[in-house]
């Protein structure tokens, strides 16, 4: 599945993934009033908001990126219609020849761990049937269990030619914590051995160059990704924290090997809510598709020209 991954970014020049995470606050309320107007102001009406804003948003820059993330917790919270919204959601960027990577950050042993890896990744049997459930291309791992909640979805990878990011170290100011705690036995913080041992399960699963196991590492920490870059040389990297969390272009740099891949770049709300800031208010809010567009114009030539130089 990297391999696919990596042939998207090629074709349209751009390592960048859209975070789909909608929030009602971000939603115009043109669009909000139609679905309440149909639905009531139900669960029902949320999710169909949703998930008009989320295909006019796909509709809009498409062309222009290999891939989008959408976060299950967005649409959780609106219960199961919200699920519906997030299936359709991964339904039409597929059509779209988008790749879905699904962040869900699961992570449990044995039974519940393959489980979640079938619901995501594979396939669930249903009588002689197999059966997709939510049927992204990538998911998000939390490893924090150790081997026994990852080797499920690794099994996923190679069944199913599927990819997962494991979180290693996350972009949010509290990461350290935990993080960045020092094992005092072998010298090294908590996310530098998190880092080995994604460089190990990467190996099971190498497709090409890359494997399909990759890694989270955010760009607010551009000195501990460029000592996790070495620690992981064939695992993709997953970027978040660019834009509305304070990463830059040239935060960038240490994430991408010398070959120019290695990391593929995470906006959400910088892109998708791109309408409500300054920059582009000009666009007003039946233009915020347009708007989406213009930020990840932006984006794409801010990588260019500054992680890349």
């Amino acid at each position: 599945m990297i391999s696919k991954l990596i042939d998207r970014i090629k074709k349209k020049d751009a390592p960048i993934v859209v975070g789909l995470d909608p929030m009602l606050s971000y939603i115009p309320k043109k669009i909000t009033d139609e679905a309440v107007a149909q639905h009531g102001e139900s669960l029902e009406a949320a999710a169909d908001a949703i998930l008009r804003y989320n295909k006019a948003l796909v509709d809009a820059f498409y062309d222009l990126v290999p891939a989008v993330k959408p976060q299950i917790a967005m649409y959780e919270q609106f219960g199961i219609p919200g699920l519906k919204a997030f299936i359709e959601t991964v339904d039409y960027c597929r059509q779209k020849d988008l790749v879905v990577i699904g962040d869900i950050k699961r992570g449990d042993i044995g039974s519940t761990s393959a489980a979640y890896a079938s619901a995501h990744l594979g396939k669930v049997e249903v009588g002689s049937t197999k059966l997709t459930a939510f049927d992204e291309d990538f998911c998000t791992v939390n490893p924090y269990l150790g081997s026994d909640g990852v080797k499920p979805f690794i099994d996923a990878c190679n069944e199913y030619d599927r990819g997962i990011f494991v979180l290693v170290k996350t972009s949010n100011p509290s990461s350290g914590e935990l993080q960045d705690r020092v094992l005092h036995d072998e010298d090294s913080t908590v996310y530098e051995a998190v880092g080995f041992k994604v460089n190990e399960w990467a190996k099971l699963s190498m497709d090409g160059t890359y494997s399909n196991v990759g890694a989270v590492v955010g760009a607010t920490y551009p000195k501990m990704g460029e000592i996790l870059r070495r620690i992981m040389p064939k695992s993709f990297i997953l970027v978040p924290g660019y834009g509305a969390q304070g990463g830059t272009g040239k935060d960038l740099k240490p994430f991408f090997n010398s070959d120019g891949l290695g990391a593929i770049v995470n906006s959400s709300r910088g892109i998708i809510a791109a309408y409500k800031k300054d920059k582009y208010a000009n666009f007003g809010e039946d233009g915020f598709a347009d708007a989406a567009r213009a930020a990840v114009l932006d984006m794409k030539e801010d990588i260019r020209v500054n992680a890349f130089s």
